[in-house]
């Protein structure tokens, strides 16, 4: 009997610890309230900001379309001064660089020898006027032949001529400027001894420019005298400057088959100089064209973009661009007239990007007036002292 209950209580533990295990977490389970779920964390988008842009109107005006072509400015009259006469330099009477007016003594040579000269021939000339006057006397009263007295009126006009020669030398002894210029840089001193022939100093008059420039010969015919251009020079690329044709080549020229064309440009403000690279572009006809400022244009790769803005939205927009002169482009096709093209800020902006417009909203031909007005102020803001322009090999520092 002690025997059986030493292994039935073993035995029965076992069994309660194994209810115990599979029923117990059952139990607890169905006891314990079900939780409530746990509301999702709201999640906040993002806030856009929009990009401050400057924006103008796409505008209809009359354009004025042409033909363009690159050519070289030269002076309106151009001279290297030489002297004429052998001898040593006595004078230099000007400033390198600087204007001259027409007839102003520039150089004069040592003119003692020339001087004397022409005292000499003045003499042998009050010489054979008095022979001539004794001879016609003489001829009158019969003393003397014909022969005679002619041969004392050719001896006066042999001694009149050597008078002119000497008093030309004389004159030659002085180089006086031909015309109103700039003088250039002389290429002697005082003292040098010159010959005939030898570059002194050049002399440009450069108040007023030409500008030569070929066109094929296919447009020959919408070329005339007195037809308007605009010329533009990378020095200077914010400006143009109108010109008029006033002379047209009549050789068109074998081996490119182009005629050279002759315009005039003022220069009054001494802007430009003689030997600019100049581009030309020839004013043919006005047509109604709708236009942009030049600064809508996004170039992507072959391709010109412009970013048109509708309901504080930016919109690219591939279009097609014809003429560009006076700060504006022809638009051709993909803009309609009143649209509101972005000028400033475009580096920022991706297509249907959020903007927002700065300022009013200004007509394309304002904004390239007010381009040009600023252009040109600033072209005559003095440069600040102690700061220089532009670098010169003087100032670099080899390290």
């Amino acid at each position: 009997m002690k025997k059986y209950i030493r292994w039935a209580l073993p035995i029965a533990i076992l069994i309660v610890g194994i209810g115990v295990g599979w029923f117990g977490p059952k139990l607890l389970m169905s006891s314990t309230p079900s939780a409530v779920p746990a509301k999702s964390a709201t999640v906040t988008p993002p806030v856009t900001r929009a990009t401050p842009v400057e924006v103008a109107q796409a505008e209809l005006i009359p354009f004025a379309k042409g033909l363009t072509a690159v050519g070289s400015l030269k002076s309106d009259e151009s001279v290297m001064l030489r002297a004429e006469q052998t001898g040593r330099i006595a004078e230099i009477n000007f400033k390198e660089g600087q204007p001259v007016v027409k007839d102003q003594l520039l150089f004069k040579l040592d003119d003692a020898v020339a001087r004397a000269e022409l005292e000499q021939a003045r003499a042998s000339l009050a010489i054979a006027q008095g022979r001539q006057n004794r001879a016609k006397q003489l001829f009158s009263e019969g003393f003397v032949s014909k022969e005679a007295r002619d041969d004392a009126s050719n001896s006066l006009k042999v001694q009149q001529a050597a008078v002119d020669l000497a008093q030309a030398k004389l004159e030659k002894m002085r180089i006086n400027a031909p015309f109103d210029g700039v003088i250039g840089l002389r290429s002697v001193s005082i003292g040098e001894y010159v010959s005939p022939g030898l570059d002194l100093a050049p002399l440009e008059s450069i108040q007023k420019l030409k500008v030569d420039f070929r066109l094929p010969e296919l447009y020959v015919a919408q070329v005339k005298t007195g037809q308007q251009l605009e010329i533009r020079v990378d020095a200077l690329p914010n400006q143009r400057f109108r010109g008029d044709v006033f002379a047209i080549s009549p050789l068109v020229e074998a081996g490119g088959r182009s005629v050279l064309v002759r315009a005039a440009v003022d220069n009054q403000a001494g802007q430009l100089r003689p030997g600019m690279f100049a581009r030309v572009q020839l004013l043919t006809q006005d047509a109604p064209a709708l236009v942009v400022p030049e600064s809508a244009l996004s170039p992507s790769g072959q391709n010109q973009y412009i970013y048109r803005v509708i309901n504080d939205r930016a919109e690219q927009v591939e279009v097609t661009t014809g003429e560009r002169h006076s700060g504006l482009v022809e638009i051709r096709t993909g803009l309609k007239p009143d649209d509101v093209v972005v000028i400033a800020g475009i580096q920022r902006l991706r297509d249907k990007a959020l903007v927002k417009v700065i300022g009013d909203i200004p007509l394309a031909s304002v904004v390239a007036q007010d381009l040009a007005q600023k252009a040109k102020a600033d072209q005559n803001v003095p440069a600040v002292s102690g700061q220089p322009v532009q670098s010169s090999p003087n100032n670099l520092k080899t390290p």
